[in-house]
Parts: structure tokens; C-alpha cells; sequence
């Protein structure tokens, strides 16, 4: 999203990913999105919460990197070989499994919740167990089975046998060989023999050097045990690929817990690596509300270096709901304004933000921002037109539940018609009840803010002795652009300095009538067409009914307070829906013009409906159930 990019927030997402170990957990914080439901928000807070205080009590967790683990699972169920090296990868996965575990149980034990996830962790001993015996370094080893110690012992034996013979005739003969030891040949024992000396050594030439000076030799003597030697490695190498293929059968039997510890480790991933970037900011969580209304108190922007970055304190509520901010230049608006958009989408996706304690936040649908001048040439769009298209954008897509931030708003055109612009874009999204966050240098639109109720002004702090800003947000002040403090420090003359303020500031301004502002509720705005939770049941649905999760049929759709009438049984009931959950749809039940009155209805009534359709009998009546 182009909101994300402008706040950074991509950045975090980034900075988040750099502090995990699996792809596939990479892959969802790049795609990580804020939360919209409150008790998610709140859920996810308190994971990154118990995260970090397990880390700051225990250490790090015991992660693994699980690399390729799902394709060797999808290699060996389809029956094939795994390697050596790929069984210890899973061996070792497996291990930290049992390492994360323990590490759960000792936060469980102190009474953190989240060490409850430990048992979600498999115990899968007998696959760890078995492929710890067989394998060691990366390779099969002796443990693995007798036959192939055996055989091993055999080719030990036959080897030295043949080394014995063959450094016997090296001996008595050394004026033949161009060398004193043994050389491996094409995977056979051989002298190196000199050319003129070929014919005194009687065996199978297998090599010759480069230069052809020597040639090397298989002697007669030791042929047969070389033969022997290789028949022994062809079944060292069949008793190793038996083996292998047993524990590949055995990973095979257990992908699906396997599979998921996968899934367990990939979540408790991401859970820490949201408490490693909290340990990282110096960062915290704060409660998150439904009221339209956010403190931040001693807040930071995450991206800059707290030793040096000046705290933003902020506030913005129902009865503030647009804050318009001034002041020079390079002052901090821009800043200010993209530290309370980032931290919105930090906290909304369970993420801990460097502030004080008692800061807090509200639930926000969405995060409409124009910031940046956003020029394109390969579009043919001018700073304005870019702005213009955005805020278009902006006022379509905003709700009682949104927060916009605009940077400089009206600039880039005429200043009179861009002002006027300003004021008739802060009145729309007034009308449309969201918090605004506005920075902008015309003098009018500090007038407006403080003429109209629900607007309030706020400034960044400046040094008029120094000229420098401090980049301090002070709510309650206009601030002013300081150009004539600037331009008289400079030697501008007095008496231009004063026709300057005159022509600037010695005019009539408007007043503002009231403007009726929508008030913010609780819930998302749903859109006209789109049917509430409670709206979505359909007569004859079958559904489970929480906590017992009995089944029951829908009689009668939701009432405006959510609840619906449901069978259990043959007994009707008024049931919220928050407790109901779809079964089967009716339409997979029954036919569209299927009379639900069979099932609902007693006899009685069903003929008294029948003989009521056809003529108005005296003293005829129906008796509800209800």
C-alpha cells in the first residue's frame, strides 16, 4: 500500500523480517497487514508482550531456521531417498523442537501464558532418536547397523592386506617405481611403475601420468583382493542406501506432526521476533481503545535515533478531532505527522512503539496519508495534481473511523484558491467525522482551526533568538513560518520588514459558521449493501450453537439487536449470534421455494394457514411458539 510506503512502515515490516529465521515467516511479515478487530489487536499485543518478557528472563529463544524441512517431508512420503545430509537437518530440527519446548515449560512454569504454546510441540523422540544413532558429521555411521560394521571391518581388513603386498613389493624393488608409496587409481590400489621397468612388474596397467614416464599398476598379487575389496564397497554402499531409505520411512510415518511442529515454530517465529524489535526500540505496548481518541506521550519515530530525535506528545479525541500544525520550515511537521501514522500501524498490528505507559490509541479503519510532493513525470502529474488525486482519493475512501494526515495542505498552487481549497477539504472530512492531522503555512487556516470548533491549532517550537528549530510539538499554539525572524537576521531593512508583516497579516478574516460533525461509533461503518454478521443467517440454516455446540435450525432471521430465533430440537430459542456459527447453509439443504412452515410449524397451525389462505374463517387463529 502506498500509505505504508510513505510512513515507512514497509521499512519496520522489513527491520521485523530481518529478526526471523524462516522464509516462510519472512514471507507473512512482508505481507502483514494492521488488524481491524480490537480483541485481535489486544491478543496480538500481549503475545509480543509475554514474547519479550520471556526473552528478558530466559535468553533467546531456541529457534530453528527450518530450511527445506517441507521438501525433504515431500520427498520422503513420495517414497524417495534422503540423504545423510538432509536427515540431520531434519535431526536438528527436531532437536531444537524439544529445546523450545523445555524453554515454553520454564515461562509456563512462571506463570507467562504464552508458554502454553509449548504443547502444541510434538514430542517426535523416535524419529530424533533414531536418526541421531544412525547418522553422525553428516554421514551413516557404524551405530546404524550391524551388517554395515561388519562390512566395514572387512573392507578395513582387506585394505591393509592389500597395502601389505603392495609396500612389500615396493620394497624389494625400489629402482622400478618412480615413487615409494601406494597411488589410487580409478578406485584401485596401484604402483607407480617406471616405463622401462613395465615389463618387470606383472599386472593390469589402469593409469598412465601425464608425461607417460609412469605407468600404474595393478600387480597380479593383489588383484584377487582388490576384487574382493570392491565387492565389499558395493555392499557398504547398498547397506547405507538400505538405511537411509528406513529413516527416510520413518520421517515418511511422521510427516504429519512434522508438519506440524513446522507450523508451531513458525509461529512462535514470529511471535519472537516482534519481541526481539520491541527489545530493539526500547519499545512497549499500549492499551488500544474504541473511542475516537490517541495520547502519545514521550512518543519516537522508530527510524530515528532516540539518543538525539526530540519526543512528540500529541492528542487528538472527539471533541479535538483535527489538530493544524505550523510553524518553519524543517521545523518537524512532517515528522511529527509520520510518527503518529507509523505508530497507528505498528500498534494496530500487534506491534510494541517506543512511548510512555500511559499512551494509548484507538482502533482506526484506516490510515488515509498524503505526504511528499509526489511529482511524476512519466504520469504528467505536477506536485498539486498529485495532491489534488490523492485527497480525492482520500475523501472517498474516509469513514468516522479513519485518521488522515495531510502534509501542506493547499500548496503547490495559487495561494488564495489553494487555501480556500484547504479550508473546503478540512470541512468535508469534517463532515465525515475522522480524526485530521493537517500541517500547512497559510496563516487563513490557523484562523480557521481556531474559529472552528472541533479544530484546535498546534505549532513546532522555534528559537527566535537562535533560528533554530526544536522540533517540539506545542499543542493549543499557532505557530507562525518565521520567514520575517529569518529575513530580519539576514540585515533585511526595518521599514521592509514592516510593510512585509502588513501585507501579510493586516487582513479582515472570515468567520466560520458551526458544521455538523458526524459522530463516531464503535463499530466499522459497514457499506450499504454489505449484511452485518447477524444479517448473513438465512432461514432453515443449520448452525452450531456455542459453548455446548449443539446443532439447531434457524426459524426465525435477526432481530436489531443481533439475536435470531433457533430450533434445537423441537424447542425454539432467542439466540445472540455471536454465539452461533454456520453448519450447513440452507441452500445446500433444501430447495429455494422449500415451505419451512414443515418443519417449523405444528400440524394445527400449518391447516389453519392452509383454510386462512383460502377465505376468512371467524375465530381461526395461529398460537406461536414464542
Amino acid at each position: 500500500m502506498k500509505a505504508h510506503e510513505t510512513l515507512e512502515f514497509n521499512v519496520m515490516k522489513q527491520k521485523l523480517a530481518e529478526l526471523s529465521l524462516s522464509a516462510n515467516v519472512k514471507s507473512k511479515i512482508t505481507a502483514l497487514t494492521p488488524y481491524k478487530n480490537i480483541e485481535e489487536v489486544r491478543y496480538k499485543l500481549k503475545e509480543t508482550t509475554e514474547a519479550k518478557q520471556i526473552v528478558l528472563s530466559l535468553g533467546n529463544a531456541p529457534l530453528a531456521i527450518m530450511k527445506d524441512i517441507d521438501t525433504y517431508l515431500e520427498l520422503a512420503v513420495k517414497g524417495g531417498m534422503l540423504s545423510a545430509e538432509e536427515l540431520s537437518e531434519v535431526s536438528q530440527f527436531l532437536g531444537t523442537c524439544k529445546k523450545m519446548k523445555a524453554y515454553l515449560k520454564r515461562a509456563e512454569n512462571n506463570y507467562i501464558d504464552l508458554g502454553c504454546l509449548g504443547n502444541s510441540i510434538n514430542d517426535v523422540s523416535v524419529v530424533y532418536d533414531e536418526i541421531e544413532n544412525a547418522i553422525a558429521n553428516q554421514s551413516v555411521n557404524d551405530r546404524a547397523s550391524n551388517t554395515l560394521r561388519d562390512i566395514r571391518r572387512q573392507i578395513g581388513i582387506t585394505q591393509e592386506r592389500v597395502k601389505e603386498k603392495l609396500n612389500s613389493i615396493l620394497r624389494g624393488n625400489k629402482t622400478w617405481f618412480a615413487d615409494s608409496f601406494i597411488t589410487t587409481r580409478n578406485g584401485r590400489l596401484t604402483l607407480p611403475v617406471k616405463k622401462e621397468h613395465r615389463a618387470r612388474v606383472s599386472g593390469v596397467v589402469v593409469d598412465t601420468s601425464q608425461t607417460g614416464s609412469t605407468v600404474f599398476i595393478e600387480p597380479e598379487a593383489v588383484a584377487k583382493l582388490q576384487d574382493e575389496l570392491f565387492l565389499l564397497q558395493l555392499d557398504c554402499e547398498n547397506e547405507i542406501r538400505r538405511i537411509l531409505y528406513q529413516l527416510s520411512g520413518t520421517v515418511a510415518e511422521h510427516e504429519h506432526i512434522i508438519k506440524m511442529n513446522i507450523e508451531a515454530m513458525e509461529t512462535l517465529d514470529f511471535i519472537f521476533a516482534k519481541a526481539k524489535l520491541s527489545i530493539q526500540m526500547k519499545a512497549q505496548a499500549v492499551d488500544v481503545r474504541l473511542e475516537p481518541e490517541i495520547i502519545i506521550k514521550n512518543g519516537y519515530h522508530p527510524l530515528l535515533n532516540r539518543d538525539t530525535a526530540v519526543p512528540l506528545n500529541f492528542s487528538i479525541n472527539e471533541k479535538n478531532f483535527g489538530v493544524i500544525i505550523t510553524g518553519p520550515n524543517t521545523g518537524g511537521k512532517t515528522v511529527a505527522l509520520k510518527t503518529v501514522g507509523l505508530l497507528q500501524l505498528m500498534i494496530q498490528s500487534g506491534l510494541h512503539i517506543p512511548v510512555d505507559a500511559d499512551s494509548f490509541f484507538c482502533m482506526r479503519d484506516a490510515c488515509l496519508v498524503d505526504i511528499g510532493d509526489g511529482q511524476s513525470i512519466s504520469e504528467n502529474l505536477s506536485t498539486f495534481s498529485s495532491h489534488m488525486t490523492n485527497i480525492i482519493k482520500i475523501i472517498d475512501r474516509a469513514t468516522p473511523q479513519s485518521i488522515v494526515l495531510l502534509d501542506e495542505l493547499g500548496s503547490g498552487t495559487d495561494p488564495a484558491e489553494g487555501m480556500g481549497l484547504a479550508v473546503a477539504i478540512l470541512e468535508e472530512l469534517m463532515r465525515k467525522g475522522c480524526l485530521i492531522m493537517a500541517t500547512t503555512h497559510y496563516p487563513e487556516i490557523k484562523e480557521f482551526a481556531a474559529n472552528t470548533k472541533g479544530f484546535i491549532n498546534a505549532r513546532m517550537a522555534f528559537d527566535k533568538v537562535t533560528l533554530k528549530p526544536l522540533y517540539a510539538l506545542e499543542i493549543g499554539e499557532a505557530g507562525e513560518s518565521c520567514a520575517l525572524y529569518i529575513a530580519k537576521s539576514l540585515g533585511l531593512p526595518e521599514r521592509i520588514l514592516n510593510r512585509a508583516h502588513e501585507a501579510a497579516y493586516n487582513k479582515v478574516l472570515w468567520g466560520v459558521e458551526p458544521i455538523e460533525r458526524k459522530k463516531s461509533v464503535i463499530r466499522v461503518e459497514k457499506k450499504k449493501d454489505e449484511p452485518t454478521r447477524a444479517e448473513k443467517f438465512n432461514l432453515g440454516d443449520a448452525v452450531l450453537i456455542y459453548p455446548d455446540r449443539k446443532i439447531g435450525i434457524v426459524y426465525r432471521v435477526a432481530d436489531d439487536k443481533g439475536n435470531l430465533g433457533v430450533q434445537i430440537k423441537k424447542e425454539k430459542q432467542d439466540i445472540n449470534h455471536k454465539r452461533l456459527k454456520l453448519h450447513v447453509a440452507a441452500s445446500e439443504m433444501y430447495p429455494a421455494d422449500y415451505d419451512f412452515s414443515i418443519i417449523f410449524d405444528t400440524v394445527a397451525n400449518r391447516k389453519a394457514r392452509m383454510k386462512m389462505g383460502k377465505r376468512h374463517i371467524e375465530g381461526l387463529k395461529i398460537e406461536s411458539e414464542e
